[in-house]
């Protein structure tokens, strides 16, 4: 009786990826050099052919500071929770503008980068991940921009007895997060179903432009009438929106109810976008 002296040759297997498995964080690791490309990428990118360049992220939310005041302040007469109004719409558009920018930017990264998933291979969820640590850095900017002026109508003005910074706003970074994920949550939802529904792609600023209006940017949620309030808090940005001027201004706290609210409807958008823009972005070379 011979035995056979040939090794064992090991096996591959090769299964269907599990839609649970849509955001590898060991393959993420393995191609951080990669992410760290593309976050350099997105910002030089936005900002090479322009004069002001960064500059930008500071000029454009004291524009639309200044115009807010006139418009919605001075002219419409609605009511900032007793903050002064320049310093409460800077405050509500510091998580929207990072929002928006992020929002914006993923909605379309599977078109925008068509060319470059058919070249190499890497995790396609990288492109949205680098979306949102770039912009990290703009919304960096943002805050510092604010605190300037936060110090200057805190000590330069008699309105400083007005507003006040809570101890709470060491959790800042938790909100910043919650920001992240619910922009590249919907972005996921939207670059999947523009890839295959073109149309999508042209209504994306229009979408993102309606959602600033059932957002409290321009006014805070104590005016929005009690039978609509329920409404305004399933939009998970509400209670983003209203911590924000919490933590720095010292206005009303957002109720643990409705925080819990946020973060659930936020933890389910961002596993569903994965799940679908996983699906998606697996077929997306042959039709694109």
């Amino acid at each position: 009786m011979n035995a056979s002296t040939e090794p064992i040759k090991p096996e591959t297997v090769i299964k269907a990826k599990s839609n649970w498995s849509a955001v590898n964080l060991s393959e993420l690791l393995e191609y951080r050099d990669m992410l760290r490309y593309l976050v350099i990428r997105d910002f030089i990118s936005k900002y090479k052919q322009t004069i002001l360049g960064p500059a930008w992220f500071i000029i454009q939310p004291l524009l639309m500071g200044v115009i807010f005041t006139v418009i919605f302040g001075k002219v419409a007469g609605l009511s900032t929770d007793g903050t002064p109004q320049f310093l409460f719409y800077l405050c509500g558009q510091l998580g929207w503008t990072y929002f928006q920018t992020c929002l914006s930017a993923t909605a379309g990264n599977l078109i925008s980068n068509a060319n470059l998933f058919k070249k190499v291979y890497f995790p396609r969820v990288i492109v949205p991940l680098a979306t949102m640590t770039s912009n990290l850095l703009a919304f960096a900017i943002q805050l510092l921009s604010f605190l300037g002026f936060w110090l200057y109508f805190k000590f330069g003005t008699d309105q400083g007895a007005r507003f006040e910074m809570q101890a709470i706003v060491l959790a800042l970074p938790l909100v910043v997060l919650q920001t992240a994920a619910i922009s590249m949550s919907i972005g996921l939802w939207l670059s999947a179903m523009s890839a295959k529904y073109r149309d999508l792609h042209h209504l994306t600023p229009f979408f993102v432009q309606s959602f600033m209006y059932i957002t409290p940017i321009i006014y805070p949620l104590s005016q929005v009438p009690e039978k609509f309030q329920w409404l305004i808090k399933l939009n998970p940005l509400t209670a983003i929106v209203e911590t924000y001027r919490h933590m720095l201004l010292g206005t009303p706290a957002v109720a643990s109810a409705d925080l819990i609210v946020s973060i659930v409807i936020t933890g389910l958008l961002l596993i569903s976008g994965l799940i679908i823009y996983d699906k998606t972005q697996r077929n997306f070379i042959d039709y694109a």
